[in-house]
């Protein structure tokens, strides 16, 4: 009976398959098996019911099989059909189950021809069949009928294609006879996607049927139309011989006698036939089991190893054990503290490359964004002087001041110092928004116990409110700190001596030292306010007029270079004498303008009384003007009430403003400095350490607390089924690789066939071939080898052939394109 030497093999397969099936669709794998192709009454439902000897599938005109049917045939001593749907229940009459095939067809499908693509898996046992397993799929179609879709061909095909295209099917092509090889559809399909034929095999039928003086003798010869499986012909029943209850084995019988009696296939006869055929699939299968099995194999061990762990993980877990309970609720709550430390402090396992962790996304808080919130606070210079100017000319009531009032600097600095305030208590509640969401990252792991989760989410983050709230208090304590004294005798602190000299300095510089100078001192050695693009409009105006320059306002000089780098300086202009003179823009220019010149009427550059100046924005215009505010470059006294700010009419005013701008600038850069390296430090110690700590030491004892544990470790109802489903999964490949285990492999092969020349059949995409120039009939090919007799094992076969046919079948799948359905036509 077929390939004794491994008879076993196709029913532990079948093994295979049962315990497999318990993982469902979450273990992408593909046993080796037969899919049954072809047109509708082709005769596929025939082949397989000669193959068991008994009438039992559905019988009707057009589509019948609505849906895949998965055929286990087991060698057994006793007949008998069990279905997957129906566990525990035996059909001993083949009547009942043609009747469940039925019903079961439709309750997915309804009434009506449609289909479906989920399969009915039938297993049959009985002493008459061979191992096999096949799969009997929808015949194909073109015409839609009833009410069936426009597009059921390609639903059908869709549905082949889910079988035909794995590696480990084989493709049992079925043909009448009495219908054009060339124009095969199963063929068509098969070369799809297995071009090199490697995995098909021909059935003719129908050949009783053929018209008189014709005869398929080239083509089972494998002559005609070659395959490199080559074909096998049988003679089904007839639809009278069906109505006339014709018994299956007569059909057998007679199916013998025609072959025998044929002048065409007497001289094959033994070839020929269903149980040759069924006998050729047995060895074929079993042959493609062995070669595809070490590929399955190493398959079923990664995914083996891929659910190991969680479900080792999982069987130690008992829910119903409460020392198991707290077991894990200890280690839950141990990690969930390691959890949160790795991602506050960083660590080297498990690098992320693609986002910040929240710890690198703290630290860009503490050194970029404070940084840049603190900037953002410094007042506008223009506004700055005038509240200095206020505060000094307050503070001297009626009276003329003739020194410079402390109260006005200190004045000045508290209300500075009091506007840190906003950008620190920002950072706060930037870290614990970071720290919250650190929180519900970690507590994400707890999942499967929904309790547990939102218990220890709500413990932690009330934690994190409370030192919150502390570090809030302390930040405000220390502008509070700063806000009590100001220490002007800090090693920072210019001072007001100090002060007065920078101002004076700047106003002591004679033309002579700057015509000394000028092209010659180094910038380096002075202190740079502003640097930008400016462009000059009112000189060059006969070398192509306006040009632009790289400018540095520094606090004796302006200067202007050719470009950025700063090697090429074009001239220096001393900062003595000069005012600030606003310009109106004109009607077509795109530019904000102002212009510098000298109070005593002297040029400014070369033979020019002013410098006509401008730039792109209004935003640029009012800090240029902001900074050479701050280098004692005033405003023209006829525009001096730009933006509400009295123009100086007092130059000793105008001294002690300058004098008081130098020492908040200089203190404030001490207390932006100070709180650049304190509030982080603060943030650290009482939110992020103080958190760190209490989720190591103290969150279990909150936890237990609640005196909950039991209900704590409640599973929810998704996990208990991914639970179920991991262990289910685990024990089916663990069952998987103990059958395959007991597979031996000593046995004997016949080769496949060398390749034959199937470019006569036309892909299911492409136009009709031009294989025929007289009549249209196909052209006959060269001789091919006849379809592979079946071998019988040899004793003392080395079992090594398992190794050396491993690599034969690396190859991989074919491409086959999805073609889209014809748009359905809309009813007039």
């Amino acid at each position: 009976m077929g390939n004794r030497g491994m008879e076993d093999l196709i029913p532990l397969v079948n093994r295979l398959q049962e315990a497999l099936r318990a993982v469902g669709r979450s273990c992408s794998l593909h046993l080796p098996q037969i899919a049954v192709v072809g047109g509708q009454s082709a005769g596929k439902s025939s082949v397989l019911e000669n193959f068991v000897g008994r009438d039992f599938l559905p019988r009707g005109s057009g589509i019948v099989t609505r849906r895949p049917l998965i055929l286990q045939l087991l060698n057994s001593n006793t007949e008998y059909g069990q279905f997957l749907h129906c566990k525990g229940k035996t059909f001993t009459d083949f009547d009942e189950i043609r009747q469940e095939i039925e019903a079961e067809t439709f309750r997915l499908t309804g009434s009506n021809k449609g289909i479906c693509p989920v399969p009915i898996a039938l297993q049959i046992h009985s002493p008459h069949v061979l191992n096999l397993t096949l799969v009997d799929l929808p015949g194909i179609t073109k015409v839609p009928v009833g009410d069936q879709p426009a597009c059921i061909e390609y639903q059908i095909r869709d549905i082949i294609m889910q079988y035909i295209c794995r590696e480990n099917c084989l493709i049992l092509a079925v043909t009448p006879a009495n219908n054009d090889l060339a124009n095969s559809d199963a063929l068509k399909l098969a070369k799809d996607v297995d071009p090199q034929g490697l995995r098909t095999i021909g059935v003719i039928t129908k050949l009783d049927l053929m018209d008189e003086g014709t005869d398929a003798r080239e083509i089972l010869e494998n002559r005609l139309l070659p395959l490199r499986r080559g074909y096998v012909g049988v003679v089904n029943r007839s639809q009278k011989d069906i109505d006339g209850k014709k018994d299956i084995k007569a059909a057998l019988e007679s199916e013998r006698l025609f072959f025998l009696s044929h002048p065409a296939y007497k001289h094959m006869a033994q070839n020929m036939g269903t149980p040759y055929l069924q006998k050729i699939l047995n060895q074929q299968l079993t042959n493609h089991i062995r070669d595809t099995l070490p590929a399955f194999l190493n398959h079923l061990q990664s995914q083996f190893m891929a659910v190991n762990k969680e479900a080792e993980d999982y069987r130690q877990f008992n829910p119903d054990d409460p020392a198991c309970r707290t077991k894990t609720l200890l280690q839950l709550v141990l990690r969930l503290a390691v959890d949160f430390e790795k991602l506050i402090e960083g660590s080297g396992d498990k690098v992320d490359t693609v986002n910040l962790s929240v710890g690198a996304r703290i630290n860009r808080i503490f050194h970029e964004r404070f940084p840049r919130e603190l900037v953002k606070i410094e007042s506008d210079e223009r506004r700055l002087r005038e509240e200095i100017n206020y505060a000094i000319r307050n503070i001297h009531g009626v009276r003329t001041g003739l020194f410079t009032p402390d109260l006005a600097f200190e004045a000045i600095v508290k209300k500075q110092i009091s506007s840190l305030k906003e950008p620190c208590i920002k950072i706060v509640d930037l870290v614990c928004q970071e720290l919250i969401t650190t929180v519900d990252q970690c507590v994400g792991k707890l999942s499967s116990f929904p309790k547990l989760r939102d218990e220890t989410e709500r413990i932690v983050v009330d934690e994190i409110r409370q030192q919150e709230s502390k570090c809030r208090d302390q930040v405000l304590l220390l502008i509070d700190i700063q806000l009590a004294y100001i220490n002007t005798k800090h090693e920072d602190f210019i001072g007001f001596t100090n002060s007065q000299q920078v101002h004076n300095q700047s106003n002591a510089s004679t033309s002579a030292q700057s015509s000394r100078t000028q092209g010659v001192a180094k910038l380096s050695s002075l202190i740079v306010i502003h640097k930008g693009w400016l462009t000059i409009n009112n000189i060059g105006i006969m070398k192509g007029g306006a040009r632009e320059y790289w400018f540095i306002l520094s606090t004796e000089s302006l200067s202007w270079f050719k470009d950025e780098e700063e090697k090429t300086k074009k001239y220096m202009l001393p900062l003595d004498n000069l005012k600030l003179r606003n310009v109106e823009r004109g009607f077509m220019s795109s530019k904000f303008g102002f212009a510098i010149f000298n109070t005593e009427l002297r040029n400014v550059y070369k033979n020019h009384r002013f410098l006509e100046l401008a730039c792109n924005s209004r935003e640029e215009l009012d800090s240029w003007k902001a900074s050479l505010l701050r280098a004692g470059v005033f405003p023209e006294k006829g525009n001096g009430q730009e933006n509400g700010l009295e123009a100086f009419t007092d130059p000793q005013l105008e001294r002690q403003v300058e004098t008081i701008r130098n020492l908040v600038d200089s203190y404030m850069g001490i207390m932006y400095k100070t709180m650049r390296d304190l509030v982080p430090k603060t943030i650290m110690h009482l939110m992020i350490n103080s958190v760190k700590e209490f989720i190591s030491s103290k969150l279990l004892a909150q936890l237990y607390a609640l005196g909950e544990c039991t209900v704590l470790m409640d599973e929810s109802p998704e996990q208990r089924q991914h639970r179920e489903e991991v262990l289910c999964k685990h024990a089916a490949l663990k069952e998987a690789l103990a059958v395959i285990g007991e597979i031996s492999t000593s046995t004997c092969t016949t080769p496949l066939p060398p390749p034959v020349d199937s470019s006569w059949i036309k892909h299911s995409n492409s136009r009709h071939p031009e294989n025929s120039k007289a009549g249209g009939k196909p052209v006959v090919q060269g001789h091919a080898p006849p379809a592979p007799r079946v071998s019988h094992t040899r004793p003392g076969t080395s079992s090594d052939s398992f190794q050396q046919l491993s690599g034969q079948h690396s190859r991989t799948p074919a491409s086959v394109p999805r073609r889209q359905p014809p748009p359905v036509p809309s009813g007039k």
